[in-house]
């Protein structure tokens, strides 16, 4: 680490002399230099304060650290690419905090296979007639599995809860996933008394923070109907919840089976990620934007064809601002039949501003959505862009690859050969 940290040095702008200073004033040198040089307005030089920063040893990279909460993504971006390549405990912290969902699963089909990882913490199925021995970096699922099915009586998951709420270890575990919770008839595929059952538990459950209800397979989300309730109610049992995620479905062969899911507004402190998966029910994302969410990061939504909801969607899109989520990073607007439409809307919405990443991947994006995201002056502000599994033709998808961003554009194909995944589809 350099010595007298604020004395000009080989580094640093040239203190004094009859020249005229540099833009913004930039000109203190030592460390205050590279202060100065990050605090101004002037993205060109915020970036070059971000290349001096590490030659002024561990105060360098505390206000590299730093910059990853500058107000431009460009300076954010410079900090980030020298503290990838940067071993140490801080930095991995600072990099975890910019975006902690840097390694959720993510899937680009629905329906698919049980969940492996959930969390960023592995998924491992709870064994009734074993103890807990540990519980960092692990979620337990309470799941009716295929091979339960048959031959035997099937223990409920709500069962199996009751019995890992006597483990003296119950009070420490972070991370619960629930599937299919029985398997007798149509109506014991709600999820209502997995939901009753955690409401219940939240005293013994004090430190949950995730939970993923819904981790149902491929034949469970075609054939079954999953049915829910009100999760303001559960938002409002644990405190500390930080990611809740829902596996959904909608399909036309259970009509008169409703989803259920809803959410009341209610304020949560600490809810940094919601995801959706399947097919959003009708008037739930106006919903979402009518809860109070100070710590929201991440919000991914699965739209699905029902292509009634779309225009409740486009508005509550237009509608999305700081205001509503002030800390959003992440907006996965994925699996939609109407890409190009949600595009138009995103652009025309002042959340892009204030986001890191945006998903639209999973869906139909074509010329039209594309121009508009290239025409959009605050795309070139992301970090990353994704638009996997799409149908960008050559020529476009050529153009979204120059931008000056992180751009995910795989598996671009033709509307005639792929459907939009959804359980009506399968």
């Amino acid at each position: 680490m350099t010595n007298n940290q604020n004395q000009p040095g080989e580094f640093d702008a040239v203190l004094g002399g009859e020249a005229p200073p540099p833009v913004q004033g930039a000109v203190l040198g030592g460390i205050e230099g590279v202060k100065r040089r990050l605090s101004s307005s002037n993205i060109e030089v915020g970036i070059a304060g971000v290349s001096e920063a590490l030659n002024y040893g561990d105060a360098g990279l505390y206000l590299l650290i730093e910059a990853l909460k500058n107000k431009s993504r460009k300076v954010q971006r410079a900090a980030l690419k020298i503290l990838k390549d940067i071993e140490d405990p801080q930095v991995e912290l600072a990099l975890k905090n910019y975006k902690f969902w840097r390694n959720f699963e993510k899937v680009y089909s629905i329906p698919c296979g049980y969940s492996t990882t959930f969390a960023n913490r592995k998924v491992i199925e709870f064994d009734p007639t074993t103890k807990i021995s540990d519980t960092v970096d692990i979620a337990y699922a309470l799941r009716i599995i295929p091979a339960e099915r048959y031959g035997k009586p099937v223990m409920s998951s709500v069962d199996k809860l009751q019995i890992l709420l006597q483990s003296p270890l119950a009070n420490q575990i972070e991370a619960l996933v629930f599937g299919l919770w029985y398997t007798s008839s149509l109506e014991d595929y709600t999820f209502r008394p997995v939901m009753d059952a955690l409401l219940n538990a939240h005293e013994q459950l004090s430190n949950i923070k995730a939970l993923f209800i819904g981790d149902v397979n491929d034949y469970e989300l075609d054939y079954l109907p999953l049915v829910y309730s009100d999760f303001s109610y559960i938002l409002l049992a644990y405190p500390q919840l930080e990611v809740l995620k829902i596996r959904c479905n909608s399909s036309s062969k259970y009509y008169k089976y409703f989803t259920g899911m809803q959410f009341s507004p209610v304020r949560h402190e600490t809810l940094k990620a919601i995801i959706i998966e399947g097919e959003i029910p009708y008037g739930v994302i106006d919903e979402i934007c009518k809860l109070e969410l100070p710590a929201l990061e991440y919000l991914e939504l699965w739209l699905g064809t029902c292509s009634y909801i779309y225009p409740s969607v486009f508005k509550s899109v237009r509608n999305f601002s700081h205001i509503i989520f002030p800390n959003l990073k992440y907006l996965g607007l994925r699996n939609c039949l109407l890409s190009d439409d949600i595009a138009f809307a995103i652009v025309d919405s002042p959340i892009l501003e204030n986001l890191l990443e945006l998903d639209l991947s999973v869906g139909t994006l074509g010329y039209k959505g594309a121009e508009y995201l290239l025409n959009c002056s605050s795309v070139g502000q992301l970090d990353t862009l994704d638009i996997t599994d799409n149908y960008l033709n050559d020529d476009i998808f050529k153009k979204m690859t120059q931008l000056d961003i992180e751009v995910i554009a795989e598996r671009q194909t033709s509307p005639n050969n792929r459907y939009i995944n959804n359980s009506d589809l399968i």
